[in-house]
């Protein structure tokens, strides 16, 4: 990709020059917090923004500034994308992107169309969502429920090329936000309950061509690990192929939907895969290598530096794609170049990301299936009375399937030392039951039954200290926390509810400071951004769905306590709370705050 900034606009309101940012040029755009670059704001993946007009002792006096519709009605998990003086939104199936006008209070500009096939939402494990697109020279980046990766022109729409990466007759679908790194687009494939064998695939950035497919198991030569790899836990060749029984490696699972991050010093992406497969753990001896694994990669070639699996054999769904926050931290008296995760498993991990060795692993949620985890060996310390088996209903098993926290990614912020965890409170009721694989079916092999976790409220949001390994404040909520977190330079954390809240709490302490009835649930990620009035604004798609939500959005039977891969039982209620839903809110301070004396300058931008 050829890499380039040229000015393109001239905006005289907010004294701003706007251009066109190149691949390399991603990791100093991204520092201008007048934008939002990408679904995480950065590579590091905080969700941090250095504006501060909006503040603890102003959030208060909030409102809308403005809405906009997506005309779509299940759950709308994206983040928005802030590009100069335009906004990028895309939707859950059918992925329109919406491009719409900051200039004009989201005036619509142009959308665009893919026109998935219709049958991908039959494959769909746990909703149609989608969790953001991409951005680099002048172009947009996303990913289509039925498996292409698209690149279009920023500024008009224009399809400029379509690759096709999987096969929904296979289960193979895509939901997870691409990330751009040099000149590859790097997305991966979700369906882990369908027997999907899962990969990490890099795409040229002019062309749409494959360049390199990692695979989450199988051979070395295919999972990519060459010379180079050393895995600080696991040792010997061909893990992806020895620790399965004869060739359930092919539909293992070990799928890439969720987040990716990038070290540009250290030249690595950072990333985890999903379950195994089947859920029944008894139809797969072994490690099952290197599902609910962290894999570090060179972007540029795809080969492993290092890897380690979070949940060896995996008992309960603990996928370990959740997000990887990379910081730069002392502990112990030590500077540390770490990754925080927090885990399916209910652990706050903190591991050297340039060696991949465990520093910390702490539960921020109640955990009563893993006793620890072990520091010498990296592996969880099981709790025989809550492991999972074949025929026998085994009852509250803490976390649930969905894990401490799931996709929903936390933020952080460097002002504070905190980290911002949107997570669940559910325990479940499981038996492992035998399964057949027929391609592009269910392969999961589980009877599930989630519930409230102790206390019974059933969400969270925590601030935890990734330094003393401990929580400092958490707010219980009473449904899941299904939405991204944001915190911002004024001192602010920003987060929604499935109940129809958007709120606002105060970084340090966690007092509430505001909140905002939203039309519907609120399971997308927030942003704040610039204008070009030189106004900062907060914004957030609210529509409930995704696997929490997936009751509401499609409209299941409550009185089937196993449906959606055993949610539905925990959140029958849910209707008496939300309806469906897809809109976007924009949220502003009034003019007479903005303006008043004493207040910070409004930011600007570096451009």
């Amino acid at each position: 990709m050829k890499t380039f900034s040229r000015l393109i606009v001239f905006s005289a309101a907010a004294c701003m020059l706007e251009v066109v940012y190149g691949a390399d040029d991603l990791q100093t755009a991204s520092q201008d917090d007048a934008q939002w670059l990408m679904p995480a704001k950065n590579y590091a993946g905080t969700r941090f923004s250095g504006l501060k007009q909006i503040d603890s002792a102003n959030v208060g006096e909030l409102q809308v500034a403005w809405e906009f519709s997506t005309g779509v009605l299940r759950g709308h998990e994206s983040a928005p994308l802030v590009v100069g003086d335009t906004m990028y939104v895309i939707t859950p199936y059918p992925n329109f992107l919406y491009a719409l006008d900051l200039k004009e209070a989201g005036a619509l500009k142009w959308v665009y169309k893919p026109d998935p096939t219709r049958a991908a939402q039959g494959v769909a494990c746990c909703d149609v969502v989608n969790r953001g697109v991409a951005y680099a020279d002048g172009r947009i980046f996303l990913n289509t429920l039925d498996n292409y990766t698209v690149a279009v022109d920023a500024k008009s729409g224009r399809e400029i090329w379509r690759t096709k990466l999987g096969d929904i007759s296979k289960g193979e679908t895509m939901t997870m936000a691409p990330l751009v790194v040099k000149d590859k687009v790097l997305v991966g494939n979700s369906g882990g309950e369908m027997g999907v064998r899962g990969w990490l695939t890099a795409l040229d950035a002019d062309t749409g061509k494959i360049a390199w497919r990692a695979y989450s198991t199988g051979p070395d030569k295919d999972v990519l690990i060459g010379d180079d790899f050393k895995s600080p836990y696991a040792k010997g060749s061909d893990l992806g192929v020895h620790t399965w029984q004869s060739d359930q490696w092919r539909t293992g699972g070990g799928t890439v939907w969720g987040w990716l991050s990038y070290d540009p010093d250290a030249d690595l992406v950072y990333y985890g895969t999903s379950n195994p497969g089947p859920w029944n753990a008894a139809q797969r001896p072994g490690d099952n290598a290197w599902t609910t694994a962290l894999f570090a990669r060179k972007p540029e070639t795809g080969m492993a530096k290092w890897a380690y699996q979070l949940n060896p054999h995996d008992l309960y769904d603990y996928d370990g794609v959740n997000e990887n926050v990379l910081l730069d931290l002392t502990i112990d008296g030590k500077q540390r170049k770490v990754l925080a995760h927090a885990d399916r498993n209910g652990f706050m991990y903190i591991i050297d990301r340039l060696t991949g060795e465990l520093v910390s692993a702490q539960p921020y949620a109640s955990v009563n299936s893993i006793s620890g985890i072990d520091t010498k060996t990296g592996r969880p310390v099981p709790v025989d009375a809550k492991k999972s088996e074949q025929g026998k209903m085994v009852r509250d098993i803490c976390p649930a399937a969905s894990g401490g926290k799931d996709w929903q990614p936390m933020a952080y912020s460097p002002q504070t030392g905190l980290l911002y965890v949107p997570h669940n409170n559910l325990c479940m009721d499981m038996e492992g039951m035998h399964v057949g694989y027929i391609a592009g079916t269910p392969f999961v092999g589980a009877k599930v039954a989630m519930k409230a976790g102790p206390g019974g409220y059933r969400g969270a949001f925590t601030a935890w200290d990734p330094v003393t390994a401990k929580k400092v404040w958490s707010i219980e909520e009473r449904f899941p926390v299904w939405s991204g977190a944001l915190v911002t330079a004024g001192s602010v954390a920003f987060y929604g509810t499935l109940d129809r809240w958007f709120k606002a709490v105060d970084a340090k302490s966690g007092k509430e400071l505001w909140k905002f009835r939203t039309g519907a649930g609120v399971i997308g990620q927030p942003i704040a951004f610039q204008g070009p009035d030189g106004k900062e604004y907060v914004a957030v798609l609210a529509g409930p769905g995704g696997w929490a939500g997936a009751v509401v959005a499609g409209n299941l039977d409550t009185k089937v306590p196993y449906g959606a891969l055993g949610f539905v039982n925990a959140m029958t209620d849910l209707g008496n709370y939300t309806s469906q839903g897809g809109t976007l809110y924009v949220f502003a301070l009034p003019t007479t705050t903005t303006n008043q004396a004493g207040r910070e300058p409004l930011h600007q931008s570096a451009r």
